[in-house]
């Protein structure tokens, strides 16, 4: 009978993540962020479950203004923009304090990189009023142990958009997500609060592709340093 190679690296994985928490180098809060369409989700899921940590989602589906804003644009943007803020802050504000290590958790969110969208979307004066409510909210979240910024070009964005055919992302355009990936590729050139492993997520298969995932882990158990890239050749896996 011949093995499965999946069940293999299965195992491989399992053993990697037990040693890796044996010698306390498995680190306790990730996020994992990118565009839409990028698969963060997926990953975030993944590697809840691989690391038996409790998930933490953003509310894309219970925003009741998200449709309106994809479908009619600007006149719904702050409305979506504050749903998000308000929702993210109480997330945040309910991860458990009381360890002094820090939550354990993987969410598929950073809860800075709000103020990204509300400069894409939000006029002057919509964007003035955000600002006020964020600053009086005085959200003070912990910092990530290791952040995941998924990157792919809008293009490929728009191709699994319309792949995982959610109705209302449909009328999501290109153009759109151009300036999306253009505001989050400027967002992490800056960013320095956490430990970033930048990876390229145009042709890796997170969700069914046992080989590319065990290739980030191994990549996350290895970060040295605040910022690595991960570029597997697909090609070669």
């Amino acid at each position: 009978m011949t093995a499965n190679p999946s069940l293999n690296i299965s195992g491989q994985i399992t053993r990697k993540v037990a040693h890796a928490a044996e010698q306390h180098i498995l680190p306790r809060y990730i996020a994992v962020e990118g565009p839409i369409g990028v698969g963060k989700t997926t990953l975030a899921q993944r590697i809840s479950d691989t690391l038996r940590y409790p998930l933490l989602l953003e509310p894309v589906t219970e925003n009741p203004f998200l449709d309106r804003f994809y479908r009619e644009g600007h006149r719904h943007a702050l409305p979506t923009q504050l749903f998000f803020l308000l929702h993210r802050a109480r997330q945040v504000s309910d991860l458990p304090k009381n360890d002094l290590l820090g939550p354990t958790i993987v969410a598929d969110f950073l809860i800075e990189k709000d103020d990204l969208f509300a400069k894409l979307t939000l006029d002057d004066y919509e964007y003035e009023l955000y600002s006020q409510i964020h600053r009086n909210l005085q959200i003070d979240p912990p910092s990530p142990d290791l952040v995941i910024y998924l990157q792919a070009p809008a293009n490929t964005l728009l191709e699994r958009v319309q792949r995982r055919g959610l109705d209302f992302e449909q009328p999501i355009e290109l153009d759109y997500l151009k300036k999306l990936a253009e505001s989050y590729t400027e967002f992490f050139h800056y960013y320095n609060d956490a430990p970033l492993l930048i990876v390229n997520a145009s042709e890796i298969d997170f969700a069914n592709n046992e080989t590319h995932f065990e290739l980030l882990l191994d990549q996350m158990l290895r970060m040295d340093g605040n910022r690595q890239f991960f570029n597997p050749n697909p090609t070669l896996l």
